[in-house]
């Protein structure tokens, strides 16, 4: 898979970050969500084990809405 920075808040290419792949998806670097309230939340709305949630900045979300 390949990456192409799209944005991100924390200099040129820290975290978060906000990526495009060449596969037509997206990947989002963020922090992992160790807030067990927060994961238990999350596991009782469906998030299956096989995959994770992260949080991110809403400055980044504004970011990729200009980017794009």
């Amino acid at each position: 898979m390949q990456l192409t920075h799209i944005a991100t808040e924390s200099g040129k290419s820290g975290c978060p970050s906000f990526f495009a792949t060449d596969r037509g998806t997206y990947v989002v670097q963020g922090w992992r969500i160790d807030d067990a309230d927060a994961l238990a939340t999350l596991q009782e709305r469906g998030l299956p084990d096989h995959e994770t949630a992260i949080e991110i900045p809403a400055a980044l979300v504004q970011r990729i809405r200009e980017s794009g």
